[in-house]
């Protein structure tokens, strides 16, 4: 205590000290909490050898006659009879600073970044003792830490990222491997992400730690998009012109790609609005919001102009990285094997007018799942163990939906290394037993020296244990014999009389407002008195349910009045933030998914997608609790998210089997999962490489996104690849009574008129008769 008076903050011409910027007493000195004068007084005992003094908890005696509360002040407390300490194993001071002006902030500013340096130099020299500062900026600090200790995992998923992508998109085909177009995709997010960082900038919007969930969102449904593009453009025929089969890529695929960014953009855009009362959840969804924006307007332009351009390439028969022209198999003959390997390629030469091969069936993910996975999910012994594995993962997520419990412990949101947790860790291991000081704020001119007001304020204050200067000064009172009951001139003639010759007052000189008002009449306009709650292990529980009966009492009490304790800030961030956010997102999909239902082909794709959603969201939140993370502003935002996600993969799979017309369910569940699994599988593998690294970070607030994100993809996976493909077998809709019958008389003819241009190029113009 001696060290932290004497610290200072030199400014030019002065030099301050605490004794400058502290609040002050009554008699112009600072005020330091009680448990100072409880252990100077204890130490003058000991030095004069008095065995008389003794500290009892939570209510002390000091030898001027005042009751000092150190309930908060003293922790892990052992006592004997009456109350009595035998010994503590904590004591927390704590400093308060004027803030005025400019000056006096930048002052206490830069004492208390000195304050908490004198208290680690502290440390370094009493190893006995352990120490945690903590002070109104560190929380700030800690929280903006995690973007720092986050870059190098950041950079490392970025290299993982392309790296993945590019692999993803390459083939043993040099022509129509398309790698370029797999760097391309990420670098259309980056832009997107980039450009909506530029325009929050400009704007002058504030960053924090949660941004780092952008990166991942955009992720998500960028790079599914434009591996989405390029699964249509392995459909086209390669006999068509570049135009043509540009034309029929946007076609295909951005239909469904506009439906779920506009989903994106709503769900979000309810987030970014007035509605949402958390600050970071709106600057959150308002970013992402523009970041999908400009991902939709990128990939629209710029990737749909690298599709045209490889698109060229592929047709020139030029070399994918190369750009060069591949020679013909008779000519590669002649080259060294390590040459042939890097231009292998298969000419539409080399293949039958009579076969139907397709020349993209040679990529991986293509081979596998045409050749395996498709035939293997759909059989009818593997069914049964889908279904009961669906019934395991219900009965999980249902266990850990129940035991959902909503996070308001500082931790959660900070880098580990860091003052805020070891100081938070300190504070609940041993001041649990008492609440904070809530202070008790009475901001209207009652009538104090009534009876039956004084008892009605007292009223408010029951079940509480006490430090209230009302209480003690009517208890002061009536030792004096005094009656309370004196008429208002009288009473608040006494009162400041008294107020200020009481010993016991000194402290809080400033919780009474006296106003002057005609004929030198005193009023008292404003007080305060402070509370302290008994609270037990449960100690957020009870915070937060003791903040919700205070202010349901200061709604109905005939005395006007509002609690307030810097606890209090983020426990109604958490709990505003875990039903607002979730709760708007959820309204506006299902509305925007009701709404769609008049405009899609099929209403049964609305009915599917929503009970997936459901389903998702359902096994996320049940898993992430069994996982130990807690419902707080990170993990809804994720929530939100996941909502989005699910139906960015699962959207075009329905779509697909609900309108297939003809054959059987079962062939329409492998014709889906041909047509749409090839770009879902690759933007679930560049995802989950992309969030590998951020399980590393030394933050809670990343871990909670890691935990989120991954459980989100790694559920959507699983109803993509196997609930949905197995359950849409057996479920509606029927293709039986779409199934149209033939009409052998009735056929159509196609004549191909194929013209040939010195380029070799090919272009095909078809005339159909019938």
């Amino acid at each position: 205590h001696s060290a932290v008076t004497r610290i200072q903050v030199q400014r030019p011409g002065f030099n301050y000290t605490f004794a400058h910027i502290c609040i002050l007493n009554n008699d112009k000195t600072c005020i330091v909490d009680d448990i100072v004068h409880v252990l100077e007084e204890l130490k003058a005992a000991r030095s004069s050898n008095r065995t008389n003094f003794a500290i009892t908890y939570p209510i002390t005696h000091l030898k001027d006659g005042r009751e000092v509360y150190n309930g908060h002040q003293l922790g892990g407390v052992t006592v004997h009879s009456k109350d009595r300490v035998k010994s503590a194993e904590a004591i927390q001071l704590t400093y308060y600073l004027q803030a005025i002006n400019s000056l006096n902030d930048m002052v206490a500013e830069k004492w208390e970044s000195i304050f908490c340096d004198t208290v680690e130099l502290f440390q370094k020299s009493n190893r006995k003792v352990k120490m945690y500062p903590f002070t109104s900026s560190s929380l700030k600090e800690d929280f903006q830490k995690t973007s720092r200790v986050s870059e190098r995992y950041l950079i490392t998923s970025l290299v993982l990222v392309v790296t993945l992508a590019i692999l993803c998109c390459s083939m043993q085909d040099c022509v129509r491997s398309k790698p370029w177009l797999g760097l391309l995709g990420l670098l259309t997010v980056t832009l997107a992400t980039l450009t909506a960082a530029g325009i929050i900038n400009l704007t002058g919007g504030k960053y924090n730690s949660t941004f780092l969930g952008i990166p991942f969102v955009m992720l998500g449904h960028g790079l599914y998009g434009t591996f989405e593009m390029l699964s249509s453009w392995r459909k086209t025929r390669e006999d068509q012109h570049v135009k043509e089969r540009t034309a029929a890529v946007f076609a295909d695929s951005m239909l469904s790609f506009s439906l779920t960014t506009a989903m994106y953009l709503v769900t979000f855009g309810i987030g970014a609005s007035p509605f949402t009362n958390i600050e970071a959840a709106r600057i959150f969804c308002c970013n992402s919001c523009i970041a999908i924006f400009f991902n939709y307007l990128y990939v629209l332009s710029f990737y749909g102009s690298s599709l045209v351009f490889t698109g060229y390439i592929e047709n020139n028969y030029q070399h994918s990285i190369f750009c060069r022209k591949v020679p013909k198999p008779e000519v590669l003959q002649e080259k060294p094997a390590w040459y042939r390997f890097l231009l292998t390629a298969k000419f539409s030469e080399d293949t039958a007018d009579s076969e139907e091969t397709n020349t993209y069936e040679s990529h991986l993910l293509v081979w596998f799942l045409k050749r395996y996975y498709c035939d293997w999910i759909t059989n009818t012994y593997v069914k049964p163990f889908v279904v009961l594995f669906y019934l395991v993962y219900i009965s999980f997520a249902l266990m850990g939906y129940l035991q959902v419990s909503e996070g308001s412990d500082l931790s959660n949101i900070v880098a580990t290394a860091t003052r805020t947790i070891e100081y938070t860790t300190a504070q609940q291991k041993y001041f649990s037993n008492y609440s904070p000081v809530i202070g008790f704020y009475i901001y209207e001119s009652i009538e104090y020296w009534n009876t039956s007001v004084q008892e009605d304020v007292l009223e408010y204050t029951k079940g509480f244990v006490r430090i209230s200067w009302f209480e003690s000064y009517l208890n002061y009172l009536r030792k004096l014999n005094i009656s309370t009951g004196l008429p208002k001139k009288n009473f608040t003639d006494m009162l400041r009389n008294s107020f200020l010759k009481a010993p016991q007052f000194a402290h809080f000189s400033e919780d009474i407002i006296f106003s002057k008002k005609y004929n030198n009449e005193v009023d008292v306009v404003a007080s305060r008195m402070f509370l302290v709650a008994k609270t037990m292990e449960t100690k957020r529980e009870e915070l937060y349910d003791l903040l919700e009966t205070l202010r349901k009492l200061s709604l109905t009490s005939k005395v006007k009045f509002i609690v307030f304790n810097p606890s209090f800030v983020y426990m109604d961030r958490y709990a505003s933030s875990v039903g607002a956010p979730l709760q708007n997102s959820c309204i506006s999909a299902l509305f925007l998914l009701f709404f769609s239902a008049f405009l899609v082909a099929d209403s049964l794709i609305n009915v599917w997608l929503t009970l997936t959603v459901a389903s998702v969201e359902f096994g996320v939140i049940g898993f992430m609790t069994l996982w130990k993370v807690e419902l707080d502003c990170i993990s809804v935002l994720c929530l939100i998210y996941g909502i989005n996600y699910t139906i960015d993969n699962c959207a075009p799979l329905l779509s697909t089997f609900v309108l297939g017309k003809e054959f059987t369910r079962t062939k329409w569940v492998k014709n889906a999962l041909e047509v749409h699994g090839v770009a879902i599988l690759q933007s679930y593998l560049c995802y989950i490489v992309g969030l590998i690294p951020l399980a590393a970070v030394p933050s809670n607030l990343t871990r909670t996104l890691f935990r989120c994100l991954f459980l989100i993809a790694l559920v959507t996976f699983f109803h993509c690849f196997a609930i949905l493909p197995v359950i849409l077998t057996f479920l509606p809709p029927s293709k039986k009574k779409r199934k149209e019958k033939k009409n052998p008389e009735n056929r159509e003819e196609i004549e191909c008129v194929e013209m040939v241009d010195m380029d070799s190029t090919r272009v095909v113009d078809q005339i159909t008769t019938v």
